[in-house]
């Protein structure tokens, strides 16, 4: 299988499969001397595991992760950091009547197509559980960019249509929400809209937004590596994902350029923009405002109704998913994408560090 790593300079590679006996991911490119030890990656992993409350799949896993390499006294050697995570509460034979046919909303079928074969229990490498290795890995970024003074934030946005109210909103709320919305009215009714479609037996989607502060101008590339079509790549990239903006996104289309251009001025202590409507990126590389992106995430596919689908044989049937499902992944799901903006964001940022003559000078003179 191609396709298991991500990034240029700083570089991840996942590992493991749903059902197997664990999955981890290797991190290559990470400098030497950052403070790090499994305390610090257990509390990105703890926000995305399961069981966590009646929103989420009641399927128990203390996602433990184990540093196996790349990290001595507690600080990071340079070398690849390699961590492992095993699974402790799959149960394969809920799958088993799906190994004959294909789930609607899955990569069951797709995956027939491509490989000939599948690994049907949870879905494989397919499955949102492979997303844990993505947070170990994205959290050895994220703790690289607080040394540098950028701040990475996800949060949920909206769920089932209900939008938080900016006014209402601050960061202080996000973890006391069951959802991480930073509006806990807008939280309870959307956890109200989601007892309502799982009683309906059915399940329930929304948008994330990630905003990165602290970022100065100048990291991305003009062409294939701009930095926002890293970005889109990186949480495209997430199993769930279905659509991705920066910035005004899909409300610049219906917008002027008069309206939509982003006017700069000097407010004293150096260049700025009056607006933000580019989301903190031109022509592919950072501005120097803050970088905001949201991602639309599609309703959980494994609900427990009857859907039509086909078998190996291509024959009519209809299925009903068993198992432990979450009846939203947008909780979940909100720092696998913080994690993956951070980790495209440093590996723009050590890219950059070779574009200009000058700065390799200073570097090399100290």
């Amino acid at each position: 299988m191609a396709g298991s790593s991500f990034g240029n300079i700083f570089r991840m590679t996942t590992w493991g499969e749903s059902h197997g006996k664990g999955i981890g991911a290797v991190v290559d490119g990470c400098p030497a001397g950052l403070v790090l030890n499994e305390e610090i990656i257990q509390s990105y992993l703890d926000r995305r595991k399961p069981g966590q409350t009646k929103y989420s799949t009641p399927r128990k896993e203390e996602d433990k992760v184990e540093i196996l390499s790349g990290v001595f006294e507690g600080r990071t050697t340079g070398t690849p950091i390699s961590m492992a995570i095993y699974n402790k509460s799959q149960q394969s034979k809920d799958y088993s009547s799906i190994a004959e046919c294909y789930r609607p909303g899955h990569a069951d079928y797709t995956f027939d197509q491509k490989y000939g074969f599948r690994d049907y229990r949870g879905g494989g490498r397919s499955s949102g559980r492979e997303t844990a290795g993505r947070v170990a890995a994205g959290a050895v970024a994220e703790e690289i960019l607080k040394e540098l003074g950028i701040n990475v934030l996800a949060y949920t946005k909206s769920i089932c249509g209900i939008t938080i109210d900016e006014n209402l909103a601050s960061h202080e709320n996000i973890a006391k929400s069951p959802l991480f919305m930073p509006d806990l009215n807008a939280s309870a009714m959307a956890e109200e809209a989601i007892l309502k479609r799982m009683k309906e037996k059915d399940s329930a989607g929304g948008i994330i937004e990630c905003i990165v502060t602290g970022m100065k101008a100048g990291a991305g590339e003009p062409v294939f590596e701009k930095l926002d079509a890293n970005i889109a790549k990186a949480v495209m990239s997430i199993g769930a994902v279905k659509g991705v903006e920066i910035g005004a996104g899909f409300a610049a289309a219906d917008s002027s350029g008069s309206a939509n251009n982003d006017c700069f001025y000097n407010d004293g202590t150096g260049i700025v923009k009056k607006t933000n409507n580019a989301g903190g990126i031109l022509g592919g590389i950072s501005d120097g405002s803050d970088i905001i992106i949201r991602a639309a995430i599609k309703p959980t596919p494994s609900i427990p109704g009857l859907q039509h689908t086909v078998n190996k044989e291509g024959h009519n049937t209809d299925i009903e998913t068993k198992g432990r499902h979450d009846p939203v992944i947008v909780p979940r799901a909100v720092v696998v994408v913080e994690t993956m903006v951070a980790a495209t964001i440093i590996d723009m940022l050590m890219v950059s560090m070779t574009s200009r003559l000058d700065l390799m000078k200073l570097f090399f003179s100290l």
